[in-house]
């Protein structure tokens, strides 16, 4: 016999509760004794008439409430529908997902009852982070509560033939399965959360499944079950010919216990008995009533366990592969407990309290007009249905999967108030318009989706030779998973040509779509949003967009005009452009920053959300795991190509009249260029730059800047065309590499009369009064004055200190709080300390600041905003937008020097004025980035560890003058979200304030960029050269790191 002992040392590896794996210990002997779990007929006995809930009289008891609690099983993922996620986060009805209603009765039945009811989720392991998210996001105050959560276990798949646990190489997550929910009697004991709530003085506990909709605590059926003394109480419905294949109410004769017999418990010859309704009259709901008292007493005398009837079922280790390992998983239901408790009981409800969605035919009727929402929050059979809901027959095979009624009903839902019975074979589209009467059945024998609209009653039809779609008809292209399509901070980039390679950018698409959809985005309202840096293949890859946004259901694109959009214009056109029913729900940007552009140089892409923010993490993370499984994706092949040189709109109407698209190329620069003239003080910086003492020029290196700077300081604020520098995109950005720093913006850095180490030149002729340039897709800055190089840790700094001068900040109060990234130099932090201001070290990546933004408005936390942020890699911005904006921070540089100069009679106080005043009042940080780029990946990971390992033994060490008083990884426990972000970073922090950081950047389209910084405050010696500051301690670094071992080299490619 095989022995559990293999499933005992993988279960205690993994931490798992005694309780559980007891439980799974009593589930597994009765595998391997042989035990079928088969319940003859001839051994049990039908149910007499049990009592109704309707029939239940005297008076409900509020006060049992304080003794009772509510708990909502929410471990499936819905993967029979097709969902690889909580399936209660499936939207119900008018945008509300089964969990939206559950937060929402739990409220009004507080509101009602007049208490606190408490209320819990069992989870599992794969819903958990998803319910959690969700709970924060939306209703924060039931996800604050003590104990909202508890985790259901896991168990081991077995091996169909040893019965020793199964193994997946390709994922080891696949070698688990949830228990069933018959694991609440071992996840509440395992997790303590049963001896917390008798010592809470709990007594009652209700469970019932998240999507059943219409199991709520009922107060009358809670004083029943209070009042009988009863153990334990199931709720039941009576059974009809359409619950005649499911699982029934027994007695066993052995005992006269109430047991559960489910259909795999049946045998073959007994199936005629088990199926008939008028002999086994009663099914179990899933809505339990459980003493917590007794289930204690059971688990004590059972030894720390519930023996539960085992179920198994026939899967493969991969569920995604059917010709993986063949295994068992074994599983209990929680309903099978009435057959543990003495005095267990049951009573019939109405079908009002049994609503579950099992399969799309429910959910199409639930969003239906055939039930609607009452004022606490439950669905409910229409009136106007007459007490009988319609009975729904979709194509079992066209509609296993959520995603097919989803594109079926892209138009909308259609109306089943008046409908008796619905029967659809093959494939069709239905729409708001759509109303079916009386007994309907609809066949379409054709490949494609035809649409059935208008008043249907009564009628067989066979739409298979009616029009289509025509042009908006989408094909489903059969492909494979990509290797390296992980999407970092930044999005997805690689070469070009891998981009241009068979699939690769449709599979990358392809996988978003899936992601935001399954994430709740209702791609058919709104607008998609698709531009980039103008980069090579920019063009190629918007038009393929369109089509697969098409294909995808997307109704409405705009387009940047000659497919350019800065990645700051994208994040002010999603939140800025209007009107509000055509607001964006999100973005396609297509850039890979300041990276090389052209055939042989890098492309990327990257999606943000309807914040105007990058997306988040969990999304981030769904779009890479779905391409490592995609099999196909969708394009609509005949949509035409669109004109993007020019602004304008198109409709595209399908032949059937049932949809249209339209994409409208938009201005690029309008909704950026509006946003920042309500920011700054135009008037004042105008007269500025009008000064005779007074001469700038912006370096937009080729990039997408080009039109926005002509746009500014041009067609906005009067200067000449001549203030411009590369201001015309170029797909290779001439050949350049579009990093606005001393090393790569070398035109301007030599116009400003400075060498690419920040030191002065000399210079024939005037040298501008301030200089300014851009990346490739906008978003950074890099500042200088005449023969003066601002860092972008003092920029941010300054800019924090002179706020005040910006209408945006001083209309509202002033600034409330600043962030910078951990690499950044302190520079600013003294600022917030003085200024009395919220201050935040972050990871790098914009969404770390892109939280505290938003902060109060979708966590319903503090408001931080007035908010200003920055990074050292010259990105500065605030929230006015969700991304770094350079051109934001050069505005207010400008506006700043404005403030600083109201009378132009008097000498121009300059950059390098502003920046010296500055350092004598907070001090100077001296700091320099070493950026070694191209380096071999393995090697400069490897350094990264080592570096990582010796943490411990380098805290306390001397190093030349210095003392590292502490050597570590930087963690960050953002104080939003409560997500940790971990490895961002080796610091070696001096005893005196001095830092050396170092990072491996993921932003290089190849190779591994390593990042080297040095940082030394000073508060009397100012005016030293940065190199000579930092001298010795940029000789410790490389000694720390030992690149030149790892990695062959100590010589830097850019020094900043």
């Amino acid at each position: 016999m095989a022995s559990f002992e293999p499933c005992r040392a993988k279960m205690e590896k993994e931490g798992i509760a005694q309780s559980a794996i007891s439980a799974f210990e009593s589930t597994f002997n009765s595998l391997v004794s042989g035990n079928t779990g088969i319940i003859p007929e001839s051994t049990i006995a039908p149910v007499p008439e049990l009592i109704h809930t309707d029939s239940i009289s005297g008076e409900p008891n509020a006060a049992l409430l304080s003794e009772t609690v509510v708990l909502k099983l929410n471990g499936g993922l819905g993967t029979g529908m097709g969902l690889d996620k909580a399936k209660s986060l499936l939207e119900v009805k008018n945008g509300d997902t089964f969990l939206d209603l559950t937060a929402k009765q739990v409220v009004c039945m507080r509101q009602e009852f007049g208490q606190n009811v408490k209320f819990m989720l069992m989870n599992s392991f794969s819903t958990s982070d998803d319910t959690l998210e969700f709970f924060r996001t939306k209703y924060p105050s039931l996800a604050a509560e003590e104990g909202l959560e508890m985790l259901q276990n896991k168990v081991p798949k077995l091996d169909a033939t040893t019965y020793e646990p199964a193994t997946c190489a390709t994922d080891s997550s696949n070698e688990w399965c949830p228990p069933g929910h018959g694991d609440l009697y071992a996840a509440l004991v395992g997790s303590g959360r049963l001896a917390a709530l008798l010592e809470g003085g709990y007594k009652y506990m209700f469970v019932s499944n998240s999507d059943n909709l219409g199991a709520t605590l009922d107060l009358k059926i809670l004083t029943h079950f209070a009042t009988t003394d009863a153990s334990f109480m199931m709720e039941c419905c009576e059974r009809t010919e359409n619950d005649k294949k499911g699982g029934h109410l027994a007695i066993r004769n052995s005992d006269k216990h109430l047991i559960l017999r489910e259909s795999a418990m049946c045998a073959d010859e007994d199936e005629p008995a088990f199926q008939d309704i008028t002999k086994h009259r009663f099914f179990n709901t899933n809505n339990l009533w459980i003493r917590l008292d007794k289930l204690q007493e059971i688990v004590d005398k059972s030894g720390g366990f519930i023996p539960l009837p085992m179920i198994m079922n026939n899967k493969t280790v991969d569920p995604k592969d059917d010709s993986s390992q063949k295994v068992v998983q074994l599983e209990t239901a929680m309903g099978a407990a009435i057959e543990c408790f003495d005095g267990a009981s049951a009573v019939i409800v109405p079908r009002t309290r049994f609503a579950p969605v099992k399969k799309c035919n429910d959910l199409l009727l639930l969003r239906s007009d055939a039930y609607i929402i009452t004022d606490d929050f439950r669905p409910v059979l229409n009136p106007a249905c007459g007490g009988v809901a319609p009975v729904i027959a979709l194509d079992s095979k066209k509609y296993k999967l959520v995603g097919a009624l989803e594109e079926a009903t892209s138009e909308g839902v259609p109306s089943l108030v008046n409908c008796k019975r619905l029967t659809v074979k093959g494939k069709i589209r239905m729409g708001r318009s759509t109303r079916f009467v009386g007994n309907v059945a609809i066949t379409n024998k054709s490949d494609e989706a035809k649409y059935v609209s208008g008043t249907i009653e009564d009628a067989e039809m066979d739409v298979t030779d009616s029009v289509g779609l025509g042009s908006l008809k989408p094909t489903v292209v059969k492909s494979a998973p990509i290797s390296g399509q992980k999407p970092g901070t930044s999005g997805l980039r690689k070469k070009t040509k891998v981009f241009m390679s068979e699939n690769y950018l449709n599979n990358f698409v392809q996988s978003v779509f899936d992601a935001i959809i399954a994430g709740g985005t209702n791609v058919s309202e709104g607008t998609l949003l698709v531009g980039g840096d103008g980069r090579y293949y920019n063009d190629k890859a918007i038009q393929t967009i369109i089509k697969m946004g098409v294909a995808n259901g997307v109704k409405r694109f705009w387009i940047g005009e000659n497919g350019l959009l800065s990645t700051p214009a994208v994040s002010a056109t999603i939140r800025e452009r209007g009107p509000v029913w055509q607001k964006a729900f999100g973005s396609f940007i297509l850039t890979a920053s300041h990276n090389p552009g052209g055939p042989e140089e890098d492309f990327g892409i990257k999606y943000n959300t309807q914040t105007g923010g990058p997306a988040p993490e969990y999304l981030m993370e769904a779009t890479y795991a779905n391409t490592t499984s995609i099999k196909s994706y969708k394009i609509c092949d005949d949509f035409p190509d669109i004109d993007i040189t020019k602004a304008g709109s198109t409709s595209v109407k399908s032949e059937d009249g049932s949809s249209s698209v339209v994409v409208d190329v938009i201005p690029s620069t309008e909704s950026h260029i509006a946003l920042l003239k309500t920011i700054f003080d135009f008037e004042a910086i105008k007269a500025l730059l009008d000064r005779d003492d007074f001469s700038m020029v912006y370096d937009s290196m080729h990039g997408v800047n080009g039109p926005f700077s002509k746009a500014a300081f041009v067609d906005e604020l009067g200067q000449p065309e001549s203030v411009l520098m590369n201001h015309i995109p170029k797909d290779d950005f001439n050949g350049g590499h579009a990093d606005p720093n001393l090393t790569y913006a070398k035109e301007l850095v030599a116009t400003m009369g400075l060498d690419r180490k920040g030191n002065k030149v000399d210079v024939s002729g005037p040298i501008p009064s301030f200089g300014a340039a851009a990346d490739g897709d906008g978003d950074r800055n890099m500042i200088l004055g005449t023969q003066f190089f601002v860092t972008p840790s003092d920029s941010l700094a300054v800019i924090v200190a002179n706020a005040n001068c910006i209408p945006f900040f001083s209309s509202q109060g002033g600034l409330k709080a600043v962030a910078r990234s951990m690499p950044t130099s302190g520079a600013v932090d003294r600022v917030a300390k003085d200024l009395n201001l919220d201050f935040f070290e972050t990871p790098t990546g914009w969404k770390f600041f892109g939280n505290l933004m938003d902060s109060k408005v979708i966590f319903k936390g503090k408001d931080y905003t007035p908010f200003i942020c920055g990074e050292e890699s010259f990105g500065t911005g605030s929230d006015h937008v969700r991304e770094k904006d350079g051109i934001w921070a050069v505005l207010a540089w400008l506006n700043i020097l404005a403030a600083q100069n109201p009378n132009a009679s008097k000498p121009l106080v300059t950059v390098e004025d502003i920046v010296k005043k500055h350092w004598s009042k907070y001090g100077r940080n001296y700091y320099c980035r070493w950026d070694f780029e191209g380096m071999d990946k393995v090697g400069a990971t490897a350094m990264m560890d080592k570096m990582r390992a010796d943490a411990a033994a380098n805290t306390g060490r001397v190093v030349g003058s210095y003392t590292i008083a502490t050597a570590d990884d930087f963690k960050y426990v953002d104080p939003v979200d409560g997500s940790v972000a971990q490895k961002q970073g080796i610091r070696f922090l001096m005893s005196d304030g001095s830092r050396v950081i170092f990072r491996l950047s993921g932003t290089a389209g190849s190779g591994a960029t390593v990042r080297m910084y040095i940082e030394q405050y000073e508060t009397e010696k100012l005016d030293m050269s940065v190199s000579s500051a930092l001298e010795e301690l940029t000789s410790i670094a490389l000694q720390l790191c030992d690149i030149k071992t790892f990695c062959g080299t100590e010589t830097p490619t850019v020094i900043t």
